[in-house]
């Protein structure tokens, strides 16, 4: 048996197991949330209230914008998130006159989309300063900064771009502001508490804005409108679960947001903050339960979090590898023959691998949805460069004689290609996979942003939560050990692939086979 033919089973063999592994899991409802904390300790909250309910769910956390999360709902990839009457009304339906909360509902209709009512907070936009900087300069309202061009706002790439965000803000305000940059919201609070800013888009729940002693400036033209926090969900999921969703109406204040996401960042964990919400909330719900401990969400284990994200992050970097090598080895066969289809092929795939990721997996968002499906096409597409130039590299190293010799002993051009010619080039491939097999462990972690999970997920998390020990103990180090695992996976199988003589090296030139070994391999395949 030919050294890529026992490379084909492998294949076919993690194919199976994953398709298993996939098939086994209930239908569930799906939990989306954006990519700040308020959202993700919202979608906790509903997680567990449903989850006391026995009805089974995912929650995606921090999956992204506005934007990237309805579509997601819109496609089916989830069934319900968090999201505010103004950002629906502005971002989703594009309305420019204020609607009422049953024009909204209707509207939303036409989507296969309803929403609860009102949680009972408002959660709108605000700019903040540092007080003592607000102070110093006397700036209170909004309006004052007509007087303070040469300030630095440091704004969320989000706002910057919405309706209802900064652009419309300037010009209602008639503001000129001379340096303008975009941000990571959580890195902004940073960024203002060094000075490196001056002032930052907030929203008026975060807790930050009283650990960071920030001042929220008037919005005295009352340019943002109100942004009632509701539940989005999917008008084709159950009546049991949708019964449960709008428990949560009209029971959070502006207060208790506040606290909640205090409770996040204090703790550094989700979960914990929205057991704070059944502690002091006493819904109809929690009453007919037999303990209110029932519903009061645990911390899962950091063992247990670390194997989750462990897992989803191995399962997709097998499921891109086994992609990439199917589409990369042939194309690199092709693209080792001389002409224009050899230069097409390898100046493609060197393209594509210039792409931003997080502009390719953006792209197949409108196609692909928010899916497992979408982040392995991104990653296929970014892993074929190295397989499909080193598969090409190590066919056209093979010297002239050798391949006189194939065509001598009467073999086909296929069987020369099967038989010589891949197993003499069979190191220079592998080296290629393995490549890309740590390049994929890496690139994963941007999987995150679309809500697929992985290891991208804790490291997401501990940035927004500002706790280096959760991106580093659960993202970064597990990372790390899973390409040192690619890494001493691929040395075994090139001792079980490589044919012998091959696998002698010399430094990192790789040697010639000796002569006999040659004649063994073209004896055996005469065959």
């Amino acid at each position: 048996m030919i050294p890529f033919l026992r490379l084909k089973y492998l294949c076919v063999c993690c194919i199976i197991i994953l398709l298993l592994t996939s098939s086994i899991r209930a239908q569930e409802i799906t939990i989306g949330s954006k990519k700040f904390s308020e959202s993700v300790v919202l979608g906790e909250i509903i997680a567990h209230l449903l989850q006391k309910n026995a009805v089974t769910v995912e929650h995606k956390q921090r999956m992204g914008g506005t934007i990237i999360v309805w579509e997601a709902l819109k496609n089916g990839d989830i069934d319900l998130y968090p999201d505010y009457t103004g950002t629906i009304r502005q971002a989703i339906l594009k309305s420019e006159t204020d609607l009422t909360f049953e024009q909204m509902q209707k509207k939303l209709s036409t989507y296969g989309v309803s929403m609860t009512g009102k949680l009972g907070f408002n959660n709108t936009y605000a700019i903040a300063m540092k007080q003592d900087k607000a102070s110093n300069l006397g700036i209170q309202r909004i309006s004052d900064l007509k007087n303070h061009p040469s300030l630095t706002a440091g704004l969320t790439h989000e706002f910057l771009n919405r309706q209802d965000g900064w652009k419309s803000l300037s010009k209602h305000y008639n503001l000129q502001m001379e340096n303008v940059k975009g941000m990571a919201h959580e890195l902004a609070y940073v960024a203002l508490r060094n000075d490196d800013i001056d002032l930052m888009d907030a929203y008026s729940t975060d807790a930050k804005l009283l650990e960071f002693e920030l001042t929220v400036l008037i919005d005295d033209l009352e340019f943002f409108p109100k942004y009632d926090a509701v539940f989005l969900y999917r008008n084709d999921i159950d009546s049991k679960s949708i019964n449960i969703i709008k428990t949560l109406e009209e029971t959070i204040d502006e207060k208790l947001m506040m606290q909640l996401n205090q409770k996040a960042e204090k703790e550094k964990d989700y979960t914990v903050a929205a057991s704070l919400y059944f502690s002091q909330i006493k819904s109809d719900l929690t009453q007919e339960s037999p303990s209110n401990s029932m519903l009061t969400p645990t911390s899962a284990s950091f063992t247990s979090k670390v194997a989750k994200f462990a897992f989803q992050h191995l399962k997709l970097v097998l499921l891109t590898m086994i992609f990439a090598v199917l589409i990369g080895v042939p194309l690199g066969i092709i693209a080792s023959q001389p002409g224009i289809f050899s230069q097409l092929i390898l100046g493609i795939t060197g393209i594509i691998y210039t792409i931003p990721s997080l502009c390719l997996f953006a792209l197949f968002i409108p196609f692909l949805g928010i899916s497992e499906k979408n982040a392995i096409t991104a990653l296929v597409l970014y892993a074929l460069l190295p397989i499909v130039h080193n598969t090409a590299t190590g066919l056209q190293t093979i010297s002239v004689q050798l391949r006189e010799s194939a065509a001598a002993i009467g073999l086909k051009p296929s069987a020369q290609l099967t038989k010589i010619f891949l197993p003499m080039a069979s190191r220079t491939i592998l080296s290629g996979i393995k490549t890309s097999g740590i390049m994929t462990v890496a690139l994963g972690t941007i999987a995150a942003f679309i809500g697929v999970g992985g290891l991208g997920e804790p490291i997401l998390s501990g940035i927004d939560l500002n706790a280096p020990e959760i991106y580093i103990l659960q993202g970064a180090i597990p990372v790390a050990l899973l390409a040192l695992l690619i890494h001493l996976l691929f040395e075994l199988l090139d001792r079980i692939i490589i044919p012998r003589g091959l696998r002698q090296s010399d430094g990192n030139t790789q040697k010639r086979p000796k002569k006999d070994e040659v004649e063994e391999l073209l004896a055996s395949s005469a065959e």
